[in-house]
């Protein structure tokens, strides 16, 4: 249930139809929908979950478009407030739209975002999104929190319990190094360690971004999982930040 683009890059997503991908958090620790109410499970119609979301509105979900891909209103189902991947807790909403950014063609070329209204609303706090003009948020060294449900190794399994872990911010030049011309500085930000060992991974796609909690970026893609020289490649949420607004408001 992993999911592969190019040879060279992995886009994060444990797809059950796709052959196969990266992981889910490497090196983080269990943690709770409680303590991140805003975390959503992106599943197929029969509760299989393959990427996730952040909610910022109650029936509004930020995505990775790369998760979207392929995916109709009634292929998917939004679950929130369910830690376990094998619990029935929580709340299970269908899915009344899918909007995916019109520029998306590859997540190594940026534009991934999606957003998707769901047909109920989720009773669990949204968490707040990034301004356009919030840029300074991604210097180099800053502190920033992941989360997923994906492997907890590089063509691991995925992780039953939510899990989290916090990485620093890479600088610019930094990921062009790493990724070359794959790296668009307009559309996304890395983050994670030069030696590697914590990372997002398959599953995780579409997951959160946070800084100071504040959702500033979606799990994207990468080379691996936690590998050395590759830190995780995040679509940088500034850049979209008007486009999810004027979906949020549709």
């Amino acid at each position: 249930m992993l999911v592969a683009t190019a040879a060279a890059a992995t886009a994060l997503a444990a797809s059950p139809t796709a052959t196969a991908a990266p992981q889910p958090i490497v090196g983080g620790t269990t943690t709770t929908t409680a303590a991140y109410p805003f975390v959503m499970q992106i599943t197929d119609a029969s509760g299989s979950q393959f990427c996730g979301g952040t909610l910022v509105a109650p029936r509004k979900v930020v995505t990775a478009a790369h998760c979207m891909v392929g995916e109709t209103t009634s292929s998917v189902r939004v679950v929130g407030g369910r830690t376990n991947l094998n619990g029935t807790d929580g709340t299970v909403s269908k899915v009344g739209k899918i909007w995916v950014n019109p520029a998306y063609h590859d997540a190594t070329d940026g534009d991934d975002v999606a957003v998707l209204t769901l047909a109920t609303s989720m009773p669990y706090k949204p968490a707040p999104y990034v301004t356009p003009s919030q840029t300074g948020l991604y210097a180099s060294g800053t502190t920033a929190r992941i989360l997923g449900w994906g492997t907890t190794s590089e063509n691991g399994s995925s992780s039953n319990q939510l899990r989290t872990a916090t990485v620093p911010i890479v600088s610019d030049s930094g990921c062009k190094s790493s990724y070359g011309s794959d790296f668009v500085q307009s559309d996304m930000v890395c983050a994670g360690y030069t030696s590697g060992g914590v990372d997002t991974c398959q599953g995780d796609s579409g997951g959160p971004l946070l800084i100071g909690g504040v959702l500033a970026g979606i799990t994207s893609w990468g080379e691996g999982c936690a590998e050395a020289g590759y830190p995780g490649v995040y679509t940088r949420l500034t850049t979209f930040s008007d486009l999810v607004t004027a979906q949020v408001g549709s």
